[in-house]
């Protein structure tokens, strides 16, 4: 009896499996990521991002979650070999505006992205590219530019369930050796942030210190359903964009997790609160 030889394409699939169950497990973060002029100043957020990056094991590649990427009724991953950087801002001094960060795509990724949530719920995009939610936490982490890197859109026709969920759904990602990066901003209201820049407003401490409690408690409710008349939350998130790309992080933790805070400064009604969940002992000396 004579046993059939494997196809190229069963092969090929039998080594992406093998790879994917002897890949370490990466952490899932969410990144406070703040004036684009962090990516670039020496101020203590870039130094913990930097250290950050030299703690962590080498990703396969990087799903970023980013807050300045906003669609409806699909998700968007940026395709193509070599997606544009895009400086998503104005007013800032031309060195912000000299920065690339030439990172690869990832197609694999994205057909993975694909396989998880639903080929029907994504849409491969080469009009976007990576903006400062993706590249202004990235290039202090990964300087090099040499991770495949994939951009994800908010879709914002999303309920805050749904994006939980979505982040269930892309866990599976953290075994294959995949980086999960939410970024955005815990509080950030810049509407308000002139008037109170260089303080600690009480409703915008009060509000940090609410998500900090429920993202370690792993307390849904508590990140996702805000009465009406919650003056703080009404500040905090307003507009939504840069709290959302916390409850796909939220979504992907695993069983024995745990949850390590970091960089959670308040200025003004803006804050830097970042979250690791996973092995919390890469933020020793962070």
């Amino acid at each position: 009896m004579t046993t059939p030889r494997p196809t190229p394409a069963r092969q090929t699939a039998a080594r992406q499996t093998a790879a994917r169950q002897t890949a370490a497990r990466m952490p899932a973060l969410f990144l406070g990521h703040g004036s684009p002029m962090t990516t670039i100043s020496d101020v203590p957020e870039r130094r913990a991002w930097q250290a950050l990056g030299r703690a962590l094991p080498r990703p396969s590649g990087i799903l970023a979650i980013t807050a300045h990427w906003e669609t409806s009724g699909a998700i968007h991953l940026t395709a193509g070999a070599a997606p544009r950087t895009i400086h998503d801002f104005g007013g800032f001094p031309a060195e912000l505006y000299a920065v690339r960060y030439p990172a690869p795509g990832s197609a694999v990724l994205i057909d993975r992205v694909g396989e998880l949530v639903g080929e029907h719920r994504i849409v491969r995009d080469d009009s976007w590219g990576f903006d400062h939610g993706a590249w202004g936490v990235l290039l202090p982490m990964f300087p090099d530019a040499d991770i495949p890197l994939v951009a994800m859109s908010l879709d914002r026709a999303m309920t805050p369930a749904q994006m939980l969920d979505l982040g269930r759904k892309l866990a599976l990602l953290r075994d294959e050796g995949v980086l999960i990066v939410g970024s955005g901003n815990v509080v950030h209201n810049l509407r308000l942030f002139r008037e109170s820049m260089g303080t600690v407003p009480a409703w915008a401490d009060a509000f940090r210190t609410r998500i900090n409690s429920a993202v370690a408690a792993g307390d849904v409710a508590a990140l996702t359903r805000f009465v009406q008349g919650d003056d703080e939350a009404e500040k905090a998130i307003n507009s939504g964009e840069h709290y959302l790309p916390l409850l796909p992080v939220v979504g992907a933790r695993l069983e024995g997790d745990a949850v390590g805070v970091f960089n959670d400064t308040v200025d003004g009604a803006l804050s830097m609160t970042s979250y690791l969940i996973g092995d919390t002992g890469l933020l020793a000396g962070i």
